[in-house]
């Protein structure tokens, strides 16, 4: 599910499920979190950079394994998620995510959470989910820190795709780089990082930590109840049942 080398100081973490599009299922979510606390234990590893396998970076929630959840367990699993990608804030060491593909739903929003972004200039980026009927259930305070909150609600909303050309220019990315090219930016960008005193550059992330996602706990929690709610009108209804959830 997760493949791991070391180049030197920096751990690469690939998301390997491609035939769910390395779509955030409860088990990823599990492995993600032991290997970056494998991560923050090892002294010999300073920095860690997260992308995908192809077809690219992450569609988001796993639809298949959601059919067989009810509402409650939908809730609970996004929950999950939200904590795991508020979490990345709170680590010692950077985290950076090298998006090729697409970033799409929860996918967008676990690449916005990271510590640096590096995207390929055609990657899709998007938040479908108000389309489909509901609010993102987390990680919307992480957006805000990004581009502020009134580009946030226009994301949020989905009314168009962004390439990763555009999701540079308004900050939601930090390096914009050829296609093919992020994870090898990621890697030199993680590089630089790894080679600076490792004390300075954990207090420097923990300073910043309350203003990258100011409030992200409460935050969470207000859309996932949000999102229950919505997801009992008629329109998430119907996104449901096409999807199989109970």
């Amino acid at each position: 599910m997760i493949d791991s080398r070391n180049e030197g100081q920096v751990a690469i973490l690939t998301i390997n499920r491609p035939n769910r599009r390395n779509a955030l299922s409860e088990g990823l979510i599990v492995e993600l979190t032991k290997r970056l606390h494998e991560i923050e234990a090892d002294p010999a590893v300073r920095a860690t950079v997260i992308t995908g396998c192809a077809p690219g970076f992450c569609a988001g929630s796993d639809l298949k394994e959601l059919a067989t959840m009810d509402l409650r367990g939908m809730c609970d699993h996004e929950a999950d998620t939200g904590r795991f990608c508020r979490s990345i804030a709170q680590m010692h060491k950077p985290v950076i995510a090298a998006v090729e593909g697409f970033a799409l739903g929860g996918g967008f929003v676990f690449a916005a959470t990271c510590d640096i972004v590096v995207t390929s200039a055609s990657c899709r980026w998007h938040l479908p989910e108000v389309k489909i009927g509901w609010i993102p259930p987390w990680g919307l305070e992480a957006l805000v820190a990004r581009v502020g909150p009134v580009v946030a609600r226009r994301i949020a909303w989905g009314g168009e795709e962004s390439t990763g050309t555009e999701a540079y220019r308004i900050g939601l990315a930090d390096y914009l780089t050829d296609d093919g090219k992020a994870l090898d930016m990621a890697i030199k960008v993680a590089q630089r990082l790894a080679a600076l005193p490792d004390v300075a550059v954990a207090s420097t992330k923990a300073y910043f930590a309350p203003h990258a996602g100011r409030d992200g706990e409460i935050g969470d929690m207000n859309a996932n109840r949000m999102f229950e709610e919505n997801c009992k009108h008629p329109v998430a209804k119907a996104t449901l049942m096409k999807f199989g959830v109970r």
